[in-house]
């Protein structure tokens, strides 16, 4: 219980301390940061063994509150805290000199909190709540330039466009305890047939929403406007991860005709978001197309009926998205601008920076021994192994040669261009990054016991599908 109450307490009561103190916002950040990864630490080893670590607050009539870490949601915990203790490192360097500081670290101490407050719910009520408050906090993070021309509307956009689709999340709920009596997420997997389809697309709907799927891509690419740690942590494990993971706690419900829908949206995403990234002239847009492009990839491995795959690339690209993210900040700092153009050689400038965007890009790409190289294979083969395979591979393998291509293109250009004296260095944001940066490059090599530890084994994939990953990830990098 304690530790439970650690990982979403202690940044909820940083975020409120630094907000209502309004002083040395960065050290209370940290140290909630800190004490949020202890108690996550801490519940992921609790689970290891297999037993759940639960936790039950009196709440409605035969509707309690429910806190639920089982070994699925404690690696979510681990993620997201992970995350977002180097994004809040870095961004104690990237905003040492705004007078806004207590608003920003407060804010984005709720967020991470809600975040947590959401994986580790254990029934429809307590996850609704946090699926609100990582909304709100978002809307307020989007828009915390709010003085800027484009970025209320950059804000207000996000959050209807979310809003919109949170609709499917609530009759979803509302559905699923009605068949089963019971608000308990667990217990409402267990229904099936009509009602598990119309639960399972009105989830997708919702999904949709968060995750940036097609048609409801374009906020994302628009939130662009917030600082980039905002960016860094939204892309990789929070907001944006919030459909896909949905999706995977869930899936044990789905239907074969919600899995098929699952895996044709996310398909398509795959390919028109790798599109978007490819045509892109900005880089933090590059990176938000590159977002709902990977998550794209992800609904297709649960559309496959492996939501173990997808949960591996989650993890994956949460390391190595919101390495990306941080590096670009690093440029952006130095030429005030994330235009392409601008940003030409702004490589050569900080060549370690540079060597750590690098790193995270091939492991985009999906080159070996780098982490995306094996939740890619595991997409792949779950594509191959679908009945639905002569759709999914075919998306899928497109949407992993556009991954190759788009990161190929921004190497190239980040590199290709003429340096210029860098602004003064920041020691923080190189230490948040690289963090990062060595789990992009490492994580792969825990997948195999993370497996075990949550009974879901993959098939091994033989021979075929490296070739075919290796392949599509050299040819979209020479295409890049």
């Amino acid at each position: 219980m304690i530790w439970l109450a650690l990982t979403i307490l202690a940044p909820l009561g940083a975020g409120l301390t630094a907000l209502a103190l309004r002083r040395a916002p960065e050290a209370i950040a940290l140290i909630g940061a800190a004490l949020g990864l202890a108690g996550a630490i801490a519940l992921f080893a609790g689970v290891a063994g297999g037993t759940d670590i639960t936790a039950s607050l009196p709440f409605l009539p035969d509707l309690p509150i429910r806190l639920v870490a089982s070994p699925l949601t404690a690696t979510l915990a681990l993620v997201v805290a992970t995350v977002a203790a180097m994004v809040l490192t870095y961004a104690a360097g990237y905003m040492a000199q705004n007078p806004e500081r207590p608003r920003f670290f407060g804010t984005m101490l709720m967020f991470v909190a809600a975040m947590q407050l959401l994986v580790l719910s254990g029934d429809w009520i307590t996850l609704l709540a946090a699926w609100e408050m990582i909304g709100f906090a978002s809307y307020l993070l989007i828009g915390f330039w709010h003085g800027r021309n484009g970025v209320p509307g950059a804000a207000m956009r996000a959050f209807l466009y979310t809003r919109t689709a949170d609709l499917g999340l609530y009759l979803a709920a509302f559905l699923l305890i009605g068949i089963a009596g019971t608000s308990e997420i667990s217990a409402t997997l267990a229904t099936t047939g009509t009602p598990a389809l119309i639960a399972g697309l009105l989830l997708l709907f919702a999904a949709m929403g968060k995750s940036a799927q097609v048609p409801m891509q374009d906020w994302l690419m628009r939130a662009m406007a917030g600082p980039t740690p905002v960016s860094a942590l939204l892309h990789s494990a929070t907001l944006v991860a919030a459909g896909a993971i949905l999706l995977i706690r869930t899936a044990p419900m789905l239907p074969g005709g919600a899995l098929l829908a699952i895996g044709i949206v996310g398909g398509a995403t795959a390919v028109i978001a790798g599109l978007m990234a490819l045509a892109a002239t900005d880089l933090k847009r590059l990176l938000a197309a590159s977002t709902a492009s990977q998550y794209g990839l992800m609904l297709i491995a649960v559309g496959a009926g492996v939501p173990i795959a997808a949960l591996l690339h989650l993890i994956a690209h949460a390391a190595i998205k919101s390495a990306l993210f941080l590096g670009a900040g690093v440029f952006q700092h130095d030429r005030e601008s994330t235009d392409l153009d601008t940003l030409a050689g702004a490589g050569r400038t900080r060549p370690g920076i540079f060597a750590g965007f690098a790193v995270a890009a091939l492991a985009l790409a999906g080159l070996p021994p780098l982490a995306a190289f094996y939740s890619k294979d595991a997409i792949l083969a779950a594509a191959l192994d679908s009945p639905s395979a002569a759709w999914l591979l075919p998306l899928a393998l497109a949407g992993s040669v556009l991954t190759g291509a788009y990161m190929g293109r921004a190497l190239k250009v980040l590199w290709s261009g003429t340096p210029e004296k860098p602004h003064d260095p920041v020691p923080l944001m190189a230490v948040g990054m690289g963090v990062l940066v060595a789990l992009a490059a490492t994580l792969g090599l825990v997948f195999k016991p993370l497996e075990a530890m949550l009974g879901a084994h993959l098939a091994e994939p033989g021979w075929i599908v490296p070739a075919m990953g290796l392949a599509v990830g050299l040819a979209g990098l020479a295409l890049g």
